[in-house]
């Protein structure tokens, strides 16, 4: 409903423009009943054309479910690589099954991270014999260390860059046409491990090799800081599950693959 107020609103506004300024140049001193006779001529032209927008705007499904009125995204738009980036999803049951293993394969690996360290994480705040309270300093190092990878982490690299990416590949996986091990392997393939641009894939190993490297370096850093920082792990690990589960639901929901989003396929070999 917002989209569509906008919308109207917008053209409203156009029409409204059009019919009421008019260039002093185009002006001849004409007579009363010839001005009033172009104003109307004007003002029917111009209903009929907000008429037309108004049933552009409520007749395109695009229009409804998230796209723009007049924009160039099309349903079925081509990437730059040959592959055809399908904005309308075909949701057949066995699409839907492929993408939902892709999808939350991810995020069962995030969970599984969570659970692991989730208790690291909360440790300074048990009751246990041995734990060492914190000081104001380290709690405030703790809050500001969620609140880091919350946006860092979280935000800026799960739910604008790596969960988009997550949802779009794996509603590319389609049974009848990937390969078998695509299906099979369908969470690293959704993360852009295999089968992706050859800058994607550097990008992913990168990271992938990255982070557990500083998994590596911060089991041996000392108490409280390795609790602390696992706590903001937790957080930043976290946040992406949601941000994948709830774009894959949106998705799933809408018949819409991520807007905007490149699902990074390497090119077709001819």
């Amino acid at each position: 409903m917002h989209h569509h107020a906008a919308l109207v609103g917008v053209a409203l506004l156009n029409n409204l423009a059009s019919g009421f300024s008019i260039s002093p140049t185009s002006i001849s001193l004409p007579t009363q009943r010839a001005a009033f006779q172009r104003v109307g001529d004007s003002s029917v032209n111009n209903n009929a054309l907000f008429q037309n927008k108004q049933k552009q705007m409520f007749a395109s499904p695009l229009a409804v479910r998230g796209g723009a009125l007049g924009a160039s995204t099309a349903i079925g738009s081509s990437s730059d690589n040959g592959d055809s980036v399908e904005k309308d999803l075909n949701l057949s049951v066995g699409n839907v099954l492929a993408s939902l293993w892709g999808a939350s394969g991810v995020a069962y690996i995030l969970i599984k991270a969570i659970v692991r360290v989730l208790p690291i994480a909360l440790e300074p705040f048990s009751k246990a014999d041995g734990v060492v309270a914190l000081t104001n300093f380290q709690l405030s190092s703790y809050i500001l260390t969620c609140l880091f990878f919350a946006y860092a982490e979280g935000y800026k690299g799960f739910q604008l860059k790596f969960s988009p990416l997550v949802v779009a590949r794996s509603f590319t996986l389609q049974p009848k046409s990937s390969p078998i091990h695509h299906l099979l392997l369908a969470p690293l393939y959704s993360m852009g491990l295999f089968h992706a641009t050859k800058k994607r894939m550097i990008v992913s190993w990168c990271v992938t090799i990255g982070v557990a490297t500083i998994v590596a370096a911060v089991k041996r850093m000392p108490y409280p800081w390795r609790n602390i920082v696992d706590a903001g792990v937790v957080v930043g690990l976290s946040w992406g599950t949601i941000s994948i589960l709830g774009g894959y639901i949106i998705s799933l929901l809408t018949g819409i693959a991520p807007i905007g989003v490149d699902p990074a396929m390497p090119e077709k070999k001819e």
